[in-house]
């Protein structure tokens, strides 16, 4: 039981890695709902914006800024699957420990 959680947590720390590194090339599609909303706002205003002939540098920094808050959220999520991971091998290193010394030879 345990050995599969650990590979379920594997898992989902490849698929999270694989995702940062997906925002941090600035691609779209790991980004939850509300950052693909705020994401879209700001793009529709910016073009907005550029189509008018005005700057969209107030929206480039929120879409910079939704990037970032989704790299942040994505880095706390595997630093927090790391550390469930140890916890489960501690935890199976403890257990497997006390079966061999409960052993009568």
């Amino acid at each position: 039981m345990r050995n599969a959680d650990i590979r379920r947590l594997d898992r989902e720390i490849q698929a999270t890695t694989k995702k940062l590194e997906a925002v941090r090339r600035g691609e779209v599609w790991p980004l939850n709902g509300s950052e693909r909303r705020a994401m879209a706002r700001a793009l529709a205003a910016g073009g907005y914006k550029v189509a008018r002939g005005r700057s969209a540098g107030r929206e480039e920094q929120r879409m910079d800024a939704t990037g970032n808050s989704a790299e942040m959220r994505l880095s706390a999520e595997l630093t927090a699957l790391h550390g469930e991971r140890q916890r489960l091998i501690a935890e199976a290193a403890h257990d497997k420990a006390k079966r061999k010394s409960s052993g009568w030879f």
